[in-house]
């Protein structure tokens, strides 16, 4: 028989306590959080100004695109404008202006596809026929913006919103905005939309608005907006102004 072996006794861990926190731990957890709200709540109320600069950025680029390809090209660009409700989803919409929708700005442009300007002064309302005008960017849409008109300027620097021309100010033909009634006599129609605020330029570089005389300064101005809503209240504004003969464009902020 073989002997038994020897039993050895094995020594057991203590069971470990439930994994906690101290109160320290706690207290300095709660104070992370407090920090980080405090950055964030800045960054969302400054929401709006992005916005406006974004918009500020996008609208003058193809402005000037536009009339560097019209030069370029030795043709006519448009380049349309038009406003829908922003806290809706997009939907296609050939309404005239003045629009119902705040808070969303669709830009699009496009160039006449033999040079000439289509339609004189003088001609009849119509719609740019599709076969003769090509375009030259997909549609832009630009949100939390709405496109109004801005209060004269006070005067004093130039290089800020208060200083510049007051003439788009005292004559409602020299603005494009989605307040006014007024409206190009030759729209273009893009995927659905019907532009009929527009701003053409010429192979020389010059600007009609609302296929209107030849103005000397011509303006957008622009609010924040949330959803459909427009703060009329913030100083946060901006206005681009371009110069008729020249198409020199410009921005504007307080």
């Amino acid at each position: 028989m073989f002997p038994f072996p020897e039993r050895r006794s094995i020594a057991r861990p203590f069971p470990r306590r439930c994994a906690g926190f101290s109160l320290v731990e706690l207290l300095v957890v709660i104070a992370i959080i407090g920090l980080l709200a405090a950055v964030s709540i800045p960054a969302l109320s400054s929401r709006g100004n992005g916005s406006v600069t974004q918009a500020v950025t996008q609208m003058s680029d193809v402005l000037q695109q536009a009339r560097a390809y019209a030069m370029a090209n030795n043709t006519y660009v448009w380049v349309g404008f038009y406003e829908e409700d922003g806290a809706a989803p997009g939907k296609p919409s050939t309404s005239a202006p003045p629009y119902q929708g705040k808070g969303r700005v669709l830009m699009s442009a496009v160039a006449s596809v033999d040079g000439t300007c289509i339609f004189d002064e003088n001609a009849s309302p119509a719609v740019l026929p599709s076969n003769r005008v090509v375009p030259i960017d997909r549609i832009m849409k630009i949100e939390g913006v709405h496109m109004t008109d801005l209060p004269a300027p006070k005067g004093g620097d130039a290089r800020t919103i208060e200083g510049r021309s007051a003439e788009p100010s005292q004559d409602a033909e020299s603005r494009i905005s989605s307040d006014s009634g007024n409206r190009t006599s030759f729209p273009f129609a893009m995927q659905g939309y019907q532009f009929y605020k527009t701003v053409r330029f010429s192979p020389r570089g010059e600007v009609v608005i609302n296929s209107g005389p030849l103005k000397r300064v011509g303006e957008i101005g622009l609010r924040p907006a949330r959803g459909n809503f427009v703060d009329q209240a913030s100083s946060n504004i901006a206005a681009i102004q371009f110069t008729g003969i020249g198409g020199n464009v410009q921005v504007y902020r307080p």
